[in-house]
């Protein structure tokens, strides 16, 4: 590595940036300087997007980036400006549909994008080698990469100009939905649920071939399409990819959490890195899995993963942390897999026996002569096999994982990026709620309550705006988007019906306020990216579909359709509706990428019931009348609480009006489609009806 000084990624917050701090690359961040230089220079711009965790990222950088020659050329010949994927999504799902445009095939990153002065791209690509190793796959070296595109700008400028303008024009196309007063339908479900059978992997679970990502929203949607259609293969596809990937490497079998996805068809091999997001989507999917089954194991799981979560992912002020890496001492997984030798090092011959059979541990291994540890029988099959009691087999199970829990801590651990980003933290502050909830755990609670303070308290205006991004000890930065908003809203409805506290209900619909107001298309449906006040760019977009995480735009719908259905404003149903029946195509067309619009569309069909409870708040028939309605699987409701001994709060009051708490017993009055049943009254009828 080069010894010159710093350059100007030293000064940013970004752990991705400050990575390349110390290439030859005169690196700029994105913003008013670098775009300014270009101009000057007549340059084009090569922007390279990526983020902390990300293997490839790291291997082009050390490659090439970090290469004296390489570096030379890019300095000669081009505005160089590094962006960190997570802070800007905005510039990454631009320069990422430029990408599909331009080559017609999937993404990835690092994305390497060449752009006009005025940011056109006109090329585009993912991960280049140093030399030709892949040339014959249409892969040059970068090298040759980097000429090519010079001679072409000075040779060929008007052709470059020509891609550049088309590129923009589509991008600002793609903006087009269908027309709001189409209708929506069950169809749209069926259709989803034809879709996902025939790409479903009957063997292995999950959907398609390697490489196998987990796909939450599928599987949350597969519960909701069994319940709706009572179609037993929706609940056995989900229940079995569920499985699967908790018995499989993807999932860390010592510390608990989920790695990004995994490289082969079987679950075994994870590409290793630790997204805060996957964990938290997979949390909820692990609930509502144990709701529809009351599968223990589902519960487990879930319970494995907040764990790790507030374990490791989780900073001093109770917000949480973005990735953990994959890579540790330069090596891939090398933190969490596992030789023979080390395992009877650690645990002693009998343990080493015990953890041998139980994960498959072989002298050859299943990962470049190492083993990753992986299952493939459940609790109940391991400990007939083992002779044993199952309440027996998982005592000495997890007396061998806090054994290897405690061996592992000592090697040298993958990096963190502790960067704090508002919607990711809404998706996980939803996961401990909900799970805290569903689990009657007050310190996942807890935790959902930090971080949610933490993200109101720190990370937002006093006009309500929200922030991206903020690093530990550092003020918060870049303007929110629309993901921010409608994760955080609709984890604060569920923060609200898991606590009853009527500040998270009110943060909610402040929220959905200024989503309202900066980000909805006041010409046709759905939502912005960005808000009217962002900084302008090539194109102002709409995320038409689900990415890693949900669609911002399916996010917002949910989080308003379930405010309406709590507080009965049909200003906040009316543009959701809007953009369900904007979005109807998209859901036909692409349903495998359409699971959060499909789950918020099982909402709007419902029918959602409406369930106000009425009793004291500390009683114990009230904490039992509460168990009861949590522990059903039911995603389309909402729930409301009111201790008649105060006055309800007034964005509740159309939900309350008329009821009463009957004879001072607890009282839960279910309504759907416009009319109330008879009140339940005392928790043993509440249990009866919600069994």
């Amino acid at each position: 590595m080069s010894t010159h000084k710093p350059n100007r990624l030293a000064n940013e917050t970004s752990l991705y940036l400050k990575q390349h701090a110390n290439n030859p690359v005169d690196w700029y961040p994105w913003g008013p300087e670098a775009l300014a230089r270009a101009k000057e220079l007549d340059r084009p711009i090569f922007l390279s997007i990526g983020y902390s965790a990300c293997h490839w990222c790291h291997v082009m950088e050390h490659e090439s980036f970090e290469d004296e020659s390489t570096a030379a050329l890019m300095n000669a010949h081009f505005v160089c400006i590094k962006v960190d994927r997570e802070e800007r999504p905005d510039l990454d799902t631009i320069y990422m549909n430029a990408l599909h445009l331009l080559t017609r095939e999937g993404g990835g990153w690092p994305l390497s994008v060449f752009l006009t002065p005025d940011l056109r791209p006109f090329f585009a690509g993912t991960y280049y080698p140093p030399d030709d190793r892949y040339a014959m796959h249409g892969r040059p070296s970068f090298k040759k990469l980097l000429a090519g595109i010079h001679e072409a700008w000075v040779n060929r400028r008007d052709r470059i100009t020509e891609v550049g303008q088309n590129v923009v024009q589509h991008l600002q196309g793609m903006n087009e939905l269908g027309a709001s007063d189409t209708a929506v339908s069950p169809d749209l479900l069926s259709n989803a649920l034809g879709a996902l059978r025939r790409s479903y992997d009957s063997r292995y679970g999950g959907f398609g071939s390697a490489p196998k990502f987990p796909h939450a929203l599928e599987l949350k949607l597969l519960l909701r399409l069994n319940a709706r259609f009572n179609d037993p293969v929706a609940l056995e596809m989900a229940k079995h990819t569920l499985t699967s990937m908790a018995r499989g490497g993807m999932y860390d079998q010592v510390g608990g959490g989920f790695a990004r996805y995994s490289v082969d068809e079987k679950w075994l091999v994870p590409h290793f890195e630790k997204m805060l997001y996957d964990n938290a989507l997979l949390t909820t999917a692990y609930v509502e899995a144990f709701q529809k089954t009351r599968e223990p194991f589902f519960q487990q799981i879930a319970r494995e993963t907040l764990d790790y979560v507030q374990r490791e992912m989780t900073a001093e002020g109770g917000a949480f942390f973005s990735t953990q890496d994959a890579d540790s001492e330069g090596e891939e997984g090398k933190f969490y897999i596992w030789s023979i030798d080390e395992l009877k090092q650690v645990l002693g011959l009998e343990l080493a026996e015990f953890a041998i059979k139980v994960w498959g541990v072989t002298p050859r291994g299943n990962f470049e002569g190492h083993n990753i540890l992986f299952r493939t029988l459940s609790d109940e099959d391991e400990a007939k096999a083992n002779g044993m009691s199952v309440d027996d087999f998982k005592k000495k199970l997890a007396d061998v994982k806090a054994k290897l829990y405690e061996a592992r801590s000592k090697r040298v651990w993958p990096g963190r990026d502790e960067k704090i980003l508002t919607a990711w933290n809404g998706l996980m502050i939803a996961a401990f709620a909900q799970a805290g909830s569903v689990f009657g755990e007050e310190r996942y609670l807890k935790s959902a309550a930090a971080a949610a303070d933490f993200i109101l308290n720190n990370m937002r205006t006093p006009e309500g705006r929200l922030f991206r991004t903020a690093g530990v000890g550092q003020p918060p930065k870049l303007s929110g988007y629309l993901e921010d908003y409608a994760f955080l809203a609709d984890a604060l409805v569920t923060l609200y019906e898991a606590t009853f506290n009527p500040k998270w209900l009110r943060a909610a619909l402040e929220l959905a306020e200024v989503m309202l107001k900066h980000f909805a298309d006041k010409n046709g449906p759905g939502f912005f990216f960005t808000a009217d006040d962002h900084e302008e760019l090539i194109a102002r977009t709409k995320d038409l579909h689900d990415g890693s995480t949900p669609s911002g735009n399916a996010m917002a719908v949910t989080a308003l359709l379930r405010l309406s259905a709590l507080t009965g404003r049909r200003d906040l149903a009316e543009p959701a509706e809007r953009t369900l029946r904007g979005y109807r195509d998209t859901m036909a067309d692409h349903p495998a990428a359409s699971g959060q619009m499909l789950v918020a569309l099982d909402f709007f069909l419902g029918p959602v019931q409406q369930i106000a409870i009425l009793a004291p708040e500390h009683d114990k028939d009230t904490q039992r009348a509460l168990a009861a309605i949590r522990r059903q699987f039911n995603p389309n409701r909402v729930i409301a609480f009111h201790d008649p001994a105060t006055a309800p709060p007034a964005e509740l009051a159309p939900l309350f009006a008329g009821k009463e708490a009957v004879g001072g017993a607890v009282t839960v009055y279910v309504c759907e489609n416009f009319a109330c049943q008879a009140p339940l009254v005392g928790a043993e009828a509440v249990e009866k009806f919600f069994r």
